[in-house]
């Protein structure tokens, strides 16, 4: 079970911001989970915390977030 809700646990991100690409959505944040693996200093791809998710990390300091928009 995830500690985040949601809406991602977006209310404790500084500064998010959305971008909309047809039926997609791209969210960009600062990371600010704590990671318990090692974690690729360019990019890290993931599966997000839900279904249909897609996560990369960049420079270990930037999250984007790929989904479908609602």
């Amino acid at each position: 079970m995830t500690t985040l809700n949601n809406a991602f646990g977006m209310q404790y991100a500084p500064s998010a911001f959305t971008l909309r690409f047809g039926r997609r959505e791209l969210l960009v944040t600062r990371d600010f989970r704590k990671r318990f693996y090692a974690v690729n200093p360019l990019i890290e791809c993931d599966t997000g915390v839900e279904a249909g998710h897609v996560e990369v990390l960049l420079l270990r300091r930037w999250l984007l977030i790929l989904s479908k928009a609602h």
